[in-house]
């Protein structure tokens, strides 16, 4: 990018930049070990500007989560729609993690999944975004399994979201090549199975 052309970009505001800041030191650092302090200075804002916006670093955490979601969604529908067949739209739920990560953030693994693990309070104010990402993946995966059987697409969305998960996991491990490749290539075993025995 060239000079003229980030001086003509806006600059995000105070909010975006405190998201921008909690998304990449969360997903880098973790929640736990990333302070108020460092999110301020990387965002640079003063405190009162994440009280204003947030109620503190739980409101901070599910705010940036919460448009995560958003944006994930987005990201993931567009692969179903890019998509020419019912298989390939359940498959899709991989190409979409690939072009989140090249889009928002290289992180490793699951945010969902790993603040989950940060943060087993029931009653934290991220928990919610946790379980509606949940529910989204479980309701899309089952929508989509029924247009490729009419077996048991339950079953043939669990068992993609299984790998989906396993998949996600051989991300944060780090010593699986591509587990999103291979996790696409076992879906497509799972559902070539289900289309095989009808």
């Amino acid at each position: 990018m060239d000079q003229d052309t980030a001086e003509a970009m806006p600059r995000p505001s105070a909010r975006g930049r405190l998201l921008d800041a909690a998304d990449e030191l969360f997903s880098r650092d973790g929640i736990a070990r990333t302070s108020v302090d460092e999110v301020l200075n990387h965002a640079h804002v003063a405190p009162g500007t994440l009280y204003a916006h947030f109620s503190g670093k739980d409101g901070l955490v599910a705010a940036a989560l919460h448009r995560r979601l958003n944006r994930w969604e987005q990201v993931w529908q567009e692969a179903v729609d890019a998509a020419a067949t019912p298989a390939e739209k359940l498959l899709a739920l991989f190409d979409a993690v690939s072009t989140f990560r090249d889009r928002y953030t290289p992180g490793r693994g699951c945010a969902f999944l790993a603040t989950g693990t940060e943060l087993p309070d029931l009653d934290h104010p991220a928990r919610a975004v946790i379980e509606a990402e949940s529910a989204l993946l479980l309701a899309r995966l089952n929508q989509l399994a029924e247009t490729v059987t009419a077996g048991n697409p339950a079953a043939l969305a669990g068992n993609v979201l299984l790998v989906y998960d396993g998949a996600m996991a051989g991300l944060q491990r780090g010593l699986t090549p591509d587990p999103l490749g291979h996790g696409k290539a076992l879906a497509g075993c799972l559902i070539q199975n289900e289309i095989g025995t009808e």
